[in-house]
C-alpha cells in the first residue's frame, strides 16, 4: 500500500545515485579494495573462475555463485509496477470504521495482490495466494477478515504463521486496521508466558495470532477450541515445513471445523505443500504472482573473500562506506551470528544478533532497537529473520551463504521492499 506518511526514510541508498554503487566499481573509500573484490553484475561483470556446483541452484543444495548476480531494474522503481493505480480502497465495500482507519494511515491504492484477493475473500471464498515477500500480502487477508468481524462480531478468526517476529508483525499491522474498532485479538507464541496467554483467551477476543507449537500445547492444554474459527490463515506455509511444523498444521487443520474460510499462503507450491492446502481448502481460487518480483528491485553480487583477509576485515571495509546505512547480515548458525555482532561491535559498529537461542522479549528489544536505528547492522539466522519487516534496509549481506536458493530468495527479499531499490551481496570464499 502506498503510504504517503513524510516521515519515511529517504532511501538515498538507491542505485544511482551519488552514494550509492556504479556498475560495481570500487569506492574511493575502500570499498572491495585489498583482495576481496565485488565483482560487477550483469553478463558483461561476470568474471570466471567460479568453482563448479551442482546443476539445480534451485533445490536445497549448493548454489552456482552466478545465481548470485543480477542486475536491478534499470529504470527507477516504478510504483505502478506494484500497485493498482486505476483503484484505490474505497471501491472496496469495506465497513466505514475500517475504511476510515486505512484513509487516516494515508493508504490509497492497494497492490497487485490486495487488488486481486481481497474482493475474492470479500466473497467468501477460499484462497490461495503465492506472493514474494514484501507485496502487501498481510494487509490483504487482515482486511477483509476485519471487515468480517465488523459486520458479524461472534466471528473468530485464526492466523497461524512460523516464527514469533512474523506473527508481531502481523499482529502490529492488525492493530492499525483495527484501530477504535474495538476487535480485540490474542496473540499465542513460544517462549511468551503461558499463564498471559491462558488468561488473555478467557477474555472476548475475536482473532488469535500463533505460532503452531504453542497453539499445539495449548489446545492439548484445552485452553482454545480450534473448532471455533470460522476464517482460517495459514502464512508462509513453506517455511512452516522447512522448519519442521507439518506434523503441527496437519494436527490443526484436522481440529478445525467443518464450515470456515480459509486462506493459505506461501512462497512455493510443492506436492507436500499443495496436499496441505487440498486438505484445507475447497474450491479454492488460486492468484500466482511473481513468487520473485521483489527482488527485481535488489542489485544482487558477489564479494570474493581471500583466506589471507578473511570475513570480518571484509565486511568491516564495507560497512565504513556511507551508503551501508541499515544492513542486515545472514549467518548460518546462531553462535556464527553472535561472534559475527561481537566483532562487529568492536570495530566501532552498532551490532546486535537476532536468532533462537534470544528470549523472546530480547529478541524484540533488539528488533525495536534496529527499526529506530539505535543499531544500524542486524546479524540474523534464517529461521530469526522469518518476519522481519523494517523499512529502509539498504544492503543484505550474506556473510555465510544460504542453504538453497529458496532461503536466498527470502534473505534478499527483506531489501528492495515497494517501490523501492535494494542491494545483496553474497561472500564467496576461495580466491
Amino acid at each position: 500500500m502506498i503510504n504517503n506518511n513524510s516521515n519515511s526514510r529517504s532511501s538515498s541508498s538507491s542505485f544511482g545515485s551519488k552514494r550509492g554503487f556504479s556498475g560495481g566499481q570500487r569506492s574511493s573509500r575502500g570499498f572491495g579494495s585489498g583482495r576481496s573484490s565485488f565483482s560487477g553484475g550483469g553478463s558483461r561483470g561476470f568474471r570466471g573462475g567460479f568453482k563448479s556446483q551442482r546443476r539445480n541452484p534451485y533445490r536445497g543444495d549448493a548454489i552456482a555463485h552466478e545465481m548470485y548476480i543480477s542486475k536491478a531494474m534499470n529504470n527507477e522503481v516504478s510504483l505502478d509496477n506494484m500497485y493498482e493505480n486505476n483503484m484505490t480502497f474505497s471501491d472496496f465495500p469495506l465497513h466505514p470504521k475500517l475504511l476510515k482507519n486505512i484513509v487516516d494511515r494515508k493508504y490509497v491504492h492497494p497492490t497487485k495482490i490486495q487488488a486481486q484477493v481481497i474482493p475474492t475473500i470479500l466473497d467468501k471464498r477460499d484462497v490461495i495466494g503465492m506472493a514474494s515477500t514484501g507485496s502487501g500480502k498481510t494487509a490483504a487477508f487482515l482486511i477483509p477478515m476485519l471487515n468480517a468481524v465488523l459486520q458479524d462480531n461472534k466471528k473468530k478468526c485464526l492466523i497461524v504463521a512460523p516464527t514469533r517476529e512474523l506473527v508481531n508483525q502481523i499482529q502490529a499491522e492488525f492493530r492499525i486496521f483495527a484501530h477504535n474498532t474495538y476487535i480485540n485479538d490474542v496473540l499465542i507464541v513460544g517462549g511468551a508466558s503461558y499463564y498471559t496467554q491462558t488468561r488473555l483467551l478467557k477474555r472476548n477476543h475475536n482473532f488469535v495470532m500463533a505460532t503452531p507449537g504453542r497453539l499445539i500445547d495449548l489446545y492439548n492444554q484445552k485452553q482454545i477450541d480450534l473448532g471455533e474459527f470460522d476464517l482460517i490463515v495459514l502464512d508462509e506455509v513453506d517455511q512452516m515445513l522447512d522448519m519442521g511444523f507439518i506434523h503441527d498444521v496437519k494436527l490443526i487443520i484436522s481440529k478445525l471445523k467443518e464450515s470456515k474460510q480459509s486462506l493459505f499462503f506461501s512462497a512455493t507450491m510443492t506436492p507436500k505443500i499443495r496436499d496441505i492446502a487440498k486438505s484445507l481448502l475447497k474450491d479454492p481460487i488460486t492468484f500466482e504472482l511473481a513468487t520473485q518480483s521483489a527482488v527485481k528491485n535488489v542489485e544482487q553480487n558477489i564479494v570474493k573473500v581471500s583466506s589471507s583477509k578473511g570475513k570480518i576485515e571484509t565486511l568491516h571495509e564495507l560497512l565504513v562506506n556511507t551508503e551501508f546505512e541499515r544492513v542486515l547480515v545472514f549467518s548460518r548458525t546462531k553462535r556464527g551470528a553472535d561472534d559475527i555482532a561481537d566483532a562487529l561491535r568492536r570495530k566501532g559498529h552498532k551490532a546486535d544478533a537476532l536468532h533462537g537461542n534470544k528470549s523472546l522479549s530480547q529478541r524484540t528489544r533488539i528488533l525495536a532497537m534496529f527499526k529506530r536505528d539505535e543499531i544500524d547492522i542486524l546479524v540474523a539466522t534464517d529461521v530469526a529473520s522469518r518476519g522481519i519487516d523494517v523499512p529502509d534496509i539498504s544492503h543484505v549481506i550474506n556473510y555465510d551463504e544460504p542453504g538453497s536458493y529458496a532461503d536466498y530468495i527470502h534473505r534478499i527479499g527483506r531489501t528492495g521492499r515497494i517501490g523501492k531499490k535494494g542491494t545483496a551481496l553474497t561472500f564467496v570464499s576461495g580466491y
